[in-house]
Order: C-alpha cells, then structure tokens, then sequence
C-alpha cells in the first residue's frame, strides 16, 4: 500500500483532509451484489482551522483507521479531499451565456470538503460506515448511491 496526502491544512489554507491508503495495483474491489455509494464529508472551514493540532490528528487517525479496513476489506474504492471554498468558481449558463464567479456555490456554513467512494453488500453497512467517519461528530457527512457505473 502507499499512503498519499490529500491536502495540508496550514500549506493550502483548505479543510482538514487525510492521508489516504492507496490500494496496490492489481487489488480487487468488491463485485457481485456490491452497491457503490459516495460519501460526501463536510466541514465548517473557520471550525476546523480553530481545531487544535492534537484535535486534528486524533480526527485524521480515525480516518487512516476506517480507510485501512475499507481497503483490506476490497470495500475502498477511491476518495479525496477539496480545495477550500474560496478557491471554487461557480458556473451558471443561461441563455447561452456562462457566468463564472468565485467562490463556492451555496453560502452556506459548512461546504463540501472531500469525498469517499466505497462499495459494500448492503446500504446497512454503508451507513455503518459512514456513521463512524469522523466528520459526522463534528459538522456532517452525505451518502448517496452511485447510479450507471460503468465498468472498465
């Protein structure tokens, strides 16, 4: 396995992300009767910047933990983290004509600040596991299933 940086909070100014464990090449996800789903993490940026590092670590460490067991399990199938809000850009088409503003989107508190995307046997154990992720504690996470995947 390789452990790759999603993103460094003092060095981006973004959203506390993880390290994630890479499956090696060659290593299966699940099939069969698997349903993917993607979990959505999101985070109140100016609550998580006033987290202390101790807080962040034990957050992160939870993290590598559930991704460690997703990946032996052949449930993890990919995830990351996104660059802060500030640095999105919102796109509206109307009458052919595009507007490009900055900034995210909705106005809202918390933002989207990564995502997961596993597969599991049931949507019971998805919610298990989105249940334990960190992130709900402290601001929220989303699970929706994919629809149409297509096999490579």
């Amino acid at each position: 396995m390789t452990w790759v940086s999603l993103g460094d909070v003092e060095e981006r100014g973004a959203a506390p992300t993880y390290l994630c464990e890479v499956p090696a090449a060659g290593i299966e996800t699940m099939k069969g009767n698997a349903v993917k789903y993607m979990l959505l993490i999101y985070q109140n940026t100016a609550a998580a910047a006033a987290m202390s590092e101790e807080e962040m670590g034990v957050l992160q460490n939870e993290a590598g933990e559930i991704w460690q067991e997703l990946t032996k399990s052949g449930e993890w199938v990919s995830g990351a983290g996104l660059a802060p809000p500030a640095q999105a850009k919102a796109i509206r088409v109307r009458d052919g004509v595009a507007a490009v503003t900055d900034g995210p989107f909705s106005e809202a508190k918390e933002q989207l600040a990564g995502i997961c995307i596993f597969e599991t046997e049931s949507l019971e154990r998805a919610v298990e596991i989105a249940q334990r992720w960190p992130d709900a504690r402290y601001w929220g996470v989303e699970l929706r299933e994919i629809l149409g995947v297509a096999e490579a």
